[in-house]
């Protein structure tokens, strides 16, 4: 009774398919039986099952949990939500060892997935090859689990509220959010935690719809933000935040309609941070702006730059003790009074109390930000077997031509005229550039070096390339 899963599907953060495709039943009964093996090996017995709002999902999940039973773990079924409840879920309960989100996160709407955490810390990378391989061997134990429905949705958003605790209401009572839920999971769960919440709330698309009638759930595109941005214009609102299809991770606008994307978030809430715990390290992946570790540093953090991907920054945080970590993809993570995990819902609370706590409206705290000019994630294909590759040849060029390079995800590189990156995705068969300048003359010329170096490793900027 082997398995062989798809090759595609196998990723570094999570397991993602296209259904009827790539992905379907039989493979979450086998990821059911693998987890549930690799669980009871580390002696663990019980894990919380949850699943988004993609119409794939149901079914998806009810495999799922006769997987897990069948190699003798016992489930708790938590239902559809979002990403970080089911996080929740595996981290407040005491008697629950594991977790399974099924989503598929901000994908289009026939692809879906599966993100796991394994007794408090992420499960990714060599975690999930080793999934791959017993299942291929069919080597996974049995058993009769059992199966209960918990319903958490009530406590995850009281203790999503805590997030404003010590804030004199007063502050609070004032402020006037909208908040696009975009038909993704977090929708029933943002409705009561904005019926908590002091101030005036504007809701948008917090039904939920597998297939993302008004726009698509990924909030780093902003032509995904036009709705919101027309709501907090409409009605004058202080600022507006939206969330991707499973809810972990979160985009926002300030009162004047500007993105405030990932890096400039954690700006935020690193200031109010660093008040709480002067000295704090924050961690930032490597395409976040310059401008965020130089505000880090001036305000007595210690910045420090990791890799792309969640697994891989929360990985990070447990091992330096970082309060607060954050990606440019909208992924913030909060240790400072929570988790350690990505949740969206958690950070639009904590921006509340960042702007409450500092004094300064959003859009204040997001004007004060230096003007810089930076490209869009440039994504564009290259084959499987040449992206590493590619990336190691320009590394080796430039540290012999004694240019400023950070190695630490791909390669970052230094100049008079700002930086710039390129990396090749955990995820596809893509390499990812950034640039970033004070002026455009400069950015022209930074694109000019990636350019330059992509042309000598016989490779060019071609097609861009979509998530």
């Amino acid at each position: 009774m082997s398995h062989q899963f798809h090759p595609t599907v196998l990723r570094e953060y999570d397991i993602r398919g296209i259904i009827g495709e790539t992905l379907g039943v039989e493979d979450a009964r086998a990821i059911g039986r693998a987890f549930a093996t690799i669980l009871r090996r580390a002696g663990g017995t019980r894990v919380a099952v949850g699943y988004d709002g993609r119409t794939s999902s149901p079914m998806l999940e009810h495999a799922l949990v006769e997987g897990l039973t069948a190699s003798g773990c016992d489930v708790v079924r938590i239902g559809m939500g979002p990403t970080p409840m089911l996080y929740y879920a595996e981290a407040s309960a005491e008697d629950v060892d594991g977790g399974i989100q099924i989503t598929g996160s901000h994908n289009p709407a026939n692809y879906n997935g599966f993100k796991m955490v394994l007794q408090g810390r992420p499960f990714f990378g060599a975690d999930i090859q080793a999934l791959g391989a017993l299942a291929a061997e069919g080597a996974w134990a049995d058993g009769t689990g059992s199966v209960e429905q918990r319903d958490i949705l009530d406590a995850y958003v009281a203790r999503l509220v805590q997030g404003l605790d010590g804030i004199d209401r007063a502050k609070l009572d004032g402020l006037r959010i909208g908040w696009d839920a975009g038909n993704g999971a977090a929708g029933p769960a943002l409705e009561k935690l904005a019926a908590k919440l002091p101030g005036e709330h504007h809701l948008l698309y917090t039904e939920v719809d597998g297939n993302f009638p008004n726009h698509h759930p990924d909030p780093t595109v902003e032509a995904n933000l036009a709705d919101l941005k027309a709501l907090v214009a409409d009605k004058r609102l202080d600022f507006g935040i939206a969330f991707d299809g499973d809810g972990d991770r979160i985009g926002a606008i300030d009162g004047l309609g500007r993105v405030i994307w990932g890096d400039q978030l954690l700006a935020i809430y690193a200031e109010d941070l660093l008040a709480m715990e002067p000295g704090a390290t924050i961690i930032a992946d490597v395409k976040a702006s310059r401008a965020l570790y130089d505000s880090v540093a001036a305000h007595g953090g210690k910045p420090l730059m990791w890799k792309t991907g969640h697994s891989l920054i929360k990985s990070k945080m447990k091992e330096v003790g970082s309060p607060l970590a954050g990606e440019m993809s909208g992924h913030i993570f909060f240790a400072h009074q929570f988790y350690g995990f990505d949740d969206a819902l958690y950070a639009g609370v904590r921006l509340l109390a960042a702007s409450a706590r500092l004094g300064r409206s959003v859009t204040e705290l997001r004007g004060a930000m230096p003007a810089l000019v930076n490209t869009p994630e440039l994504r564009f294909q290259v084959d499987e077997s040449r992206k590493f590759a590619a990336v190691d040849e320009v590394r080796e060029r430039l540290s012999a031509s004694g240019a400023e390079v950070d190695a630490t995800d791909g390669v970052r590189v230094n100049t008079p005229d700002g930086w710039w990156l390129l990396r090749a995705s955990n995820t596809q068969d893509v390499l990812v550039a950034r640039a970033e300048s004070e002026t455009e003359e400069g950015l022209a010329r930074l694109v000019a070096q990636i350019d330059e170096q992509l042309e000598l490793s016989g490779l060019e900027r071609g097609e861009q390339a979509g998530h």
